[in-house]
Parts: structure tokens; sequence; C-alpha cells
């Protein structure tokens, strides 16, 4: 009953948290197209920067953007901010449903690190808070003034955390946590910076004061970086299903890649909503598509080379292995405390139920670990090795 309830709490938190995102990530993709679109014209009021023109659903719709605030607040004012905090928080809630209470499962491998499962998420809560506070720290700092100089290094810090999650949890708990904490730099982007920005300009009005221009560029920096990093962010974030980029033994470079490449799809929408033509616009893509091609390549080697195995290996002994390692989980009746049912339906009862899954067992368990989960009943190298062996060679009986 109790993994029953976990599923059903954690498909409603997951709905959410995509309901949520969506709304997020459309405003914020609208707004930065707005921001970018924005032309200027020697009719515009003083103080406005530019204005746009567009058509949707049957009517005319005019936007001006004022280069710090208006001279005297409007009536009505619209924020945007609840699709953020309720994305983190549905976010935050759906990884404590899955990781944390099922720690033993999802979060810790002991095969990595022997963490009990408080350790485990008192590691996972620290990373998260530590990212944001080193990411603000770096927003503050001087580099802030030397954008190119702040992507490359805020490229480096995130790689490296994924690196240190990798050393941690799970390669798939590692993946999603990387995932977690740049969402949090970026929801905490929304609540502790633009926010409040924008508060205290609106505060200025009010009172009559002059606004600083330097809140908006402030606010407009962290709103920049939240537009780059989407793109990675979405990727990790539904990674968990695809063992072929957590699974990998170097995933800490998969997100390198990822990074770079959801970047860059990232800098030619914005050129080109900007007006940019010719060579600024010209790259993005083929650099993209190359990336993606050494991506999908690197992917499939293994740093440290494939296990050879001379021997033959049949059905008898394929089974015997899979039904010790895997089977704890992969039953018609479970005896691991978190499934009731076997995942997915994939049972290893009989040599012909293992036969039927080998596609899939072969891009779990032996292309990658994400299978055991967290590797808890400890499949051994060799073992992942013998048992592609029989794949690969027809699964023979005898």
């Amino acid at each position: 009953m109790e993994a029953h309830l976990q599923d059903w709490i954690s498909l409603l938190l997951r709905w959410l948290h995509v309901i949520t995102g969506i709304a997020w990530i459309g405003s914020s993709f609208y707004f930065v197209w707005l921001d970018l679109s924005l032309r200027r014209r020697e009719t515009l009021p003083e103080g406005v920067q530019g204005e746009n023109w567009s058509v949707h659903g049957g009517g005319f719709y005019h936007a001006q953007k004022y280069l710090v605030a208006p001279a005297q607040m409007p009536e009505e004012l619209h924020w945007f901010k609840w699709e953020s905090y309720m994305t983190w928080i549905s976010g935050f809630a759906l990884m404590a449903v899955v990781y944390y209470w099922s720690a033993k499962s999802y979060l810790i491998d002991r095969t990595v690190l022997d963490l009990a499962p408080w350790q485990a998420v008192a590691v996972s809560l620290a990373g998260l808070a530590a990212g944001w506070i080193v990411y603000d720290l770096l927003c503050r700092s001087p580099l802030r003034r030397h954008q190119a100089v702040m992507f490359a290094v805020l490229f480096l810090f995130i790689t490296l955390a994924a690196y240190l999650f990798g050393l941690a949890f799970s390669a798939r708990a590692a993946f999603v946590h990387v995932g977690a904490m740049v969402a949090t730099m970026m929801s905490g982007n929304v609540l502790m910076v633009i926010i409040p920005n924008q508060k205290i300009v609106v505060a200025d009005l009010i009172a009559g004061r002059t606004p600083d221009p330097a809140l908006g560029q402030a606010a407009k920096l962290r709103s920049t970086h939240n537009n780059y990093l989407t793109l990675p962010v979405l990727f990790m974030m539904i990674s968990n299903h695809y063992p072929v980029t957590f699974g990998h033994a170097w995933n800490w470079a998969i997100v390198a890649f990822v990074l770079a490449i959801g970047a860059i799809v990232r800098d030619f929408f914005n050129r080109h909503n900007a007006g940019d033509k010719g060579a600024a616009i010209f790259w993005q893509w083929p650099v993209a598509a190359a990336l993606m091609l050494a991506l999908t390549v690197f992917s499939s080697w293994k740093p440290g080379g494939e296990i050879l195995v001379e021997d033959d290996v049949y059905t008898a002994e394929a089974l015997a292995l899979v039904q010790v390692r895997c089977l704890s989980c992969h039953s018609a009746k479970p005896s691991d405390e978190d499934f009731e049912e076997a995942p997915g339906g994939v049972m290893f009862d009989s040599a012909d139920q293992l036969k039927a899954w080998a596609p899939k067992v072969l891009a779990q368990a032996v292309l990658t670990q994400a299978m055991p989960l967290g590797n808890k009943t400890g499949m051994t190298e060799e073992e992942r090795a013998r048992l592609g062996a029989w794949i690969r060679t027809g699964m023979a009986d005898d």
C-alpha cells in the first residue's frame, strides 16, 4: 500500500511540476523574445527603450518598455513570480518523494559512497544550498561585468558540481541533482533578486524617488542566465528515463556537452529575435549538431574499455545471474520494500521473460550502470560483461 501511495503522490507532483514548468518557461521565453524584439522609433516618448507590435487571437497588442520605469505607477501592474516559485516547490517535493522517501533505491549507491538515508538527504540539501550560494557570489563579483567570462566560469562550476554529485549519489540521482541545483539557481534569481529589485523600483516610484538603474541591470543579468540555462535543465530533468546519459561513467562530461548545446541553441533564437542576420546566426546550428554527434559517439565509449569475455555464456548462467542481482525488484512478487509490483512490468522469473526484455537489459545493465537501482545487489563489471556477451551472441541455451 505504501508503494502504491508513493506512486500516486509522485504522479500528481510530476503533473503539477510539468504544468507550472510550462507556465514559467512560457512566460520567461515570451518576455525574452519581447525584450529582444523591441524596436526604437523616433516617435516614442522619453524614457521608452522600444516598442513591439504583435498580433494574436484576432487582435493587436502594443507593448513598450521603459529604460528604468515610467514617470508614474499604472493603476494595475502584473507580476510574474508564482510560475517560478511553484515550479521549484513542486520539483523539490517530487525529488523528496522519489529520492528521499526511497533513498536506498534511488539516491544511494553503496558502491559509490556508503551513506545512511539521512546522510544522503543532508548531502543533497547542502549541495542545493551550496550551488545557490556560490552562484550568487559569482553574480555579485566583478565577473558580472564580463558576460563571456561569467558564462565560462558558470559552465565550469556546474560541470564540477556534476562530478562531485557523482562521488556521493547513484548516477541517476547525481544527474537529477545537477538539474535541481541549476533550477534552484534560476528560481533563486527570481525570488532573491529579480522580484525584490522590481519591488524597490515600484516603491521608489510611489515615493517620488528616481529608481536606481543598477537594480534593473542586476535583474537583467539574472534573467539572461535563466534564459540560457533553461534548455540544459529541461534535458537533465527528463534524462532519468534515458540511462545512456546518466548511466555513463563520465556523466559529468555529458552534463558539459548538454550545457554547451542548450546554450548555443538558445543563443540562436535570442539573436534571431533581436533581428541579427548573417554570420551572427549562421554558426549555432552547425556547431550544436556537431556537438550532438560528438555526444552520441562519446556516450558509447567506456573509459575503462570493454571487458572481454572469451568463453561462451549460456542462458542458464545469464538467468541465474539476473535472478541474483535483479529479481528482488523484477519479479511477479518483488522482495524489495520499495516495490509492490515489478517496475515497468519487467520480470525475470523465467528464461523466456529475460529474453523478451534482453534489449532493455543490455541498455540498462550492460551498456550503462542504471540497473540495478543504486546497485543495491552489488552487480560487478564482470557480471555485466558476461550478461552482455550472452545477449550479443544470440542468447544461446547451450
